[in-house]
C-alpha cells in the first residue's frame, strides 16, 4: 500500500477505534521488517479486536505480519511488503491455569521467562527453553523456536494441546494434535492463545562438560552418554574455531543436563563425569553459551538436522565447502545446530557452500536452511520460510 496520509487517515482512524487511541498508530522507525518500515501499527486486546482488525485489513488489502517482541522479526525469508504490524503485546497472560491438570490457557502475547516466573510459584513449568530472550509464547509457537531440552521434552509445539487463533481473512478458529505441530505449521494469521502441557519443576539440576576438539569427538561422546540410559534432559555441544592470533584448535565443550530429585542427582551426574572422561567436570550453573545463539547480525546463521550419526559428516562437510572449520552450536544429541558463516562471503559463495551441504545431506535424509543473515544475502539467497526455522 502506497498510500497518501490523507488517503491513510480513514484506516488509522478506523484501527484506533477497534483497539483504542493509545494502541494503533503509524508506523515509526522501529517498527520495520527487513529494513522496510511498515505504514501502521495495532495493538488488539481481544480476540474480537483481532478479527476486525484483521477483516480490516483484507478490505483495505494490507499486508499484515504479527509481532511479539520481535526478536525473530528479520527471520527466514523476507516478506514482499508489510502494510499492518498486529503487536500481540496486549494478548498476554496466564489465562486458565489448572496445577492439578498440569495444563494452561496462555496468551500468545506473553513473555515466556514472565510465564516460566508465574508457573514456578506452582512448582510447575512449560518445558521449552527458547534462545530468543525476549520470545513470547506465540513468537516461539509460531516458529517452533526451541532450546536445549528439546532433547527430553520435544519442540514447543509437542507441548500444546490446543491453538486459538483468528485465519488472514479474519476468521476466528481452533487447532489442536496434528503430526506433532497442532496445526500451527498451517496458522498464517495471528495466535491469540495456547492451551499447552506442563511439568513439574526439577527438583536439582546438574551439568557434566567435557572439553572437546572434533566433531567427530563430540559424535563419540554423545553415543556413550545415550548407552548410559541416563534420561538427560539436554546434550548441547559448543564447538568453536580459532581465533585470528591462533593457529590452534580451542576446545569447545559438550554439556550434559541431568534433572531429576535432590537425592540421586549428585550420583547420576558423578557416573556420568567418570564415564566420559577425566577430564569432565559436574556443576549446578549452566556454561556461559548454554541456550545462546551463536551467532550476530552480521553473519548467517545455517541450521542443519540430520541423524545423530551423521551429525559430525555433516559439520565436516560444511567446513570442507566453507574453506576451513566453521563453529556449531547446539543440540548434538537431537542432532541438530546452528553453523555460523561469515557474512563476508557474500550471497553467491553462501549459496556455493549450501548446495555442496545438501548434496551430502540429502543421502543422509538430513536438512540445511538458511535462518537468519544480512539483509543484503538475505535478499538474494533461498532462506528458510518462517514456518521452517526450526
Amino acid at each position: 500500500m502506497t498510500a497518501s496520509l490523507p488517503e491513510r487517515s480513514p484506516v488509522l482512524r478506523a484501527l484506533i477505534d477497534i483497539c483504542g487511541p493509545d494502541f494503533a498508530r503509524s508506523a515509526r522507525s522501529i517498527d520495520a521488517v527487513d529494513g522496510r518500515r511498515a505504514t501502521f501499527v495495532a495493538v488488539p486486546a481481544t480476540t474480537s479486536a483481532v478479527i476486525d482488525t484483521l477483516r480490516l485489513a483484507v478490505e483495505r488489502g494490507l499486508g499484515v505480519i504479527p509481532r511479539g517482541s520481535g526478536s525473530k522479526i528479520d527471520w527466514g525469508t523476507p516478506p514482499p511488503g508489510v502494510d499492518l504490524i498486529v503487536d500481540t503485546g496486549r494478548l498476554g497472560g496466564l489465562w486458565d491455569h489448572r496445577p492439578d491438570e498440569l495444563t494452561a490457557e496462555v496468551g500468545a502475547g506473553t513473555p515466556v521467562r514472565a510465564l516460566q516466573a508465574a508457573l514456578a510459584l506452582r512448582g510447575q513449568r512449560l518445558a521449552v527453553d527458547p534462545a530468543s530472550r525476549t520470545a513470547t509464547i506465540g513468537g516461539m509457537l509460531a516458529v517452533n523456536e526451541s532450546g536445549p531440552l528439546r532433547h527430553r521434552f520435544g519442540s514447543p509445539a509437542e507441548q500444546v494441546n490446543k491453538i486459538s487463533y483468528v485465519d488472514g481473512e479474519g476468521v476466528p478458529g481452533e487447532s489442536d494434535g496434528e503430526d506433532g505441530r497442532p496445526g500451527i505449521a498451517k496458522v498464517s494469521g495471528i495466535l491469540v492463545s495456547a492451551n499447552v502441557r506442563l511439568q513439574p519443576l526439577p527438583q536439582a539440576r546438574r551439568w557434566v562438560t567435557v572439553p572437546v576438539s572434533t566433531p567427530l569427538q563430540v559424535h563419540n561422546l554423545v553415543e556413550e552418554t545415550l548407552e548410559l540410559d541416563l534420561d538427560p534432559s539436554a546434550i548441547e555441544v559448543d564447538l568453536p574455531v580459532p581465533g585470528a592470533r591462533s593457529t590452534a584448535q580451542p576446545p569447545g565443550t559438550l554439556a550434559v543436563l541431568l534433572e531429576g530429585e535432590t537425592a540421586s542427582i549428585g550420583e547420576r551426574a558423578a557416573g556420568l563425569a567418570s564415564a566420559v572422561g577425566h577430564q569432565a567436570a559436574v556443576s549446578d550453573t549452566a556454561p556461559a553459551w548454554w541456550g545462546r545463539y551463536p551467532f550476530g547480525p552480521a553473519e548467517v546463521a545455517v541450521r542443519i538436522s540430520v541423524a545423530i550419526a551423521d551429525l559430525h559428516a555433516a559439520v565436516y562437510a560444511l567446513s570442507d565447502a566453507a574453506g576451513g572449520p566453521v563453529p556449531v552450536r547446539g543440540s548434538a544429541g537431537a542432532g541438530t545446530v546452528l553453523a555460523v558463516l561469515p557474512g563476508s562471503f557474500g550471497a553467491e559463495r553462501i549459496e556455493g557452500i549450501l548446495e555442496t551441504l545438501r548434496h551430502v545431506l540429502v543421502a543422509r535424509r538430513g536438512r540445511a536452511v538458511i535462518i537468519s543473515a544480512p539483509r543484503d544475502i538475505a535478499r538474494n539467497v533461498v532462506m528458510a520460510d518462517r514456518r521452517e526455522l526450526f
